[in-house]
C-alpha cells in the first residue's frame, strides 16, 4: 500500500552557516528559489540572506543567531528544498510544521504567498530584536514530567516543546535559565543550549504580541491546498488568523503528541526538509517498533545533500 508523504519543517535552532550549500551549488531549482526569495528579502530590508548563509569567512561551528537573518534563512532553505522535491514529482499529501516551520507549511500549502510569509517573518524578527530582552532556550534530555515535578525549572522558565518521551525544551530569561543549568549539572541531567538569542515560546516575547498581530492583520489567509498538520494544535489546522501565526511562536509545541495522533491514521513517508534533520530524529524516537512508516532527511550539518535527495527520489517512485 502506498504511503502518504508528509513534508516536515523545523524552526529556530535548526539553522547553521552553509546549510544546503551542496544543493545551492549543484541543484538549479534550489538555487533559483533561494535567489528568488533572497530578492524578496532584499527589497524589504536591504539584506542578502544567501550572502550571509554562504559567507566564506564563516564556518558551520560559528554562531548563526542574528534573528533578522535566521528567520528568513530557515524559511528560504525549507521552502526552496520543498520546491526541489515538488518539481521533481514528489508532492506532499500533508505538511507538518514545528514553530517557525509552520510558516513554511503555510506557504507550501498556499495559505499565504511567499512574499507575505517573508513579510511576516521579517516583522516578527524586527519587533523581537527591538522590543524583547535577550533570552535562552534549553533542550533537556529527560522525561518531560521533570518540568512539572521540579519547581526550580517550572518557576524559572516556560515549557517550549515536548519533542518525545525523553526530550523537552524550556525557554525564558537567560539569567533564570543559568540557574536551571546549574541544577541540571548538579544532578547529571544532560541538556543542550539551543543557538538562539531570544526566548521563543515564553513570556519573554509577550510584549510584542499586540503590535505583531496588528502588523499582519491585513493578510488574507486562503484555504490550504494541502492538509496542514500543526504541532501547535497537535492535529489538522483548518482556520488561520494573525493570532494563529502569533501562537506558533509563543505557545508550546507538542511534537510527540502530534506524531502519535497522526500515526493512528495510517502509514507515512516522513520527509524532514529542515536544515538539520532534527524532526526526522524526533520521529525515529517516537514511532513504535511495529510502525511501517518511513523517515527521511535531506539536509544535515554533515552534508551529503545530493545523495540523500537522490535516495528519496528512488524510494518515492
Amino acid at each position: 500500500m502506498k504511503k502518504n508523504i508528509v513534508f516536515m519543517f523545523s524552526g529556530q535552532g535548526s539553522q547553521y552557516y552553509h546549510m544546503g550549500k551542496e544543493l545551492y551549488c549543484k541543484n538549479a531549482v534550489f538555487r533559483r528559489w533561494m535567489s528568488t526569495l533572497d530578492d524578496i528579502v532584499y527589497k524589504n530590508v536591504g539584506l542578502s540572506i544567501t550572502d550571509e548563509i554562504y559567507n566564506k569567512t564563516k564556518s558551520k561551528a560559528d554562531n548563526f543567531d542574528h534573528l533578522l537573518y535566521t528567520h528568513p534563512a530557515i524559511f528560504m532553505v525549507e521552502y526552496s528544498l520543498a520546491r526541489v522535491l515538488i518539481e521533481s514529482g514528489i508532492e506532499p499529501d500533508y505538511v507538518l510544521g514545528a514553530s517557525l516551520g509552520e510558516f513554511t507549511s503555510a506557504a507550501v500549502a498556499g495559505i499565504i504567498s511567499v512574499e507575505e510569509t517573508i513579510e511576516c517573518l521579517l516583522k516578527q524578527a524586527k519587533l523581537i530584536e527591538s522590543c524583547c530582552e535577550l533570552g535562552s532556550m534549553i533542550a533537556i534530555i529527560h522525561n518531560p514530567e521533570l518540568y512539572y515535578q521540579v519547581q526550580e525549572i517550572s518557576l524559572n522558565s516556560d515549557l517550549a516543546a515536548i519533542n518525545y518521551f525523553s526530550h523537552f525544551v524550556i525557554s525564558g530569561n537567560s539569567k533564570k535559565l543559568l540557574k536551571i543549568e546549574e541544577y541540571l549539572i548538579n544532578r547529571n541531567i544532560t541538556f543542550q543550549t539551543i543557538p538562539v538569542r531570544y526566548g521563543f515560546h515564553s513570556s519573554n516575547i509577550d510584549s510584542i504580541e499586540n503590535e505583531y498581530i496588528k502588523k499582519i492583520h491585513k493578510i488574507f489567509f486562503k484555504k490550504p491546498g494541502i492538509p496542514i498538520i500543526s504541532s501547535l494544535l497537535s492535529g489538522n489546522a483548518i482556520e488561520f488568523s494573525p493570532k494563529y501565526f502569533w501562537d506558533i511562536a509563543r505557545q508550546p509545541i507538542y511534537f510527540e503528541k502530534t506524531i502519535l495522533k497522526f500515526e493512528k491514521i495510517g502509514q507515512f513517508n516522513y520527509i524532514d526538509l529542515g536544515p538539520s534533520g532534527t524532526l526526522a530524529n524526533f520521529v525515529k524516537k517516537i514511532l513504535n517498533k511495529d510502525s511501517l512508516s518511513q523517515i527521511y532527511d535531506v539536509l544535515t550539518p554533515f552534508g551529503q545533500d545530493i545523495k540523500k535527495f537522490e535516495k528519496i527520489k528512488e524510494r518515492m517512485f
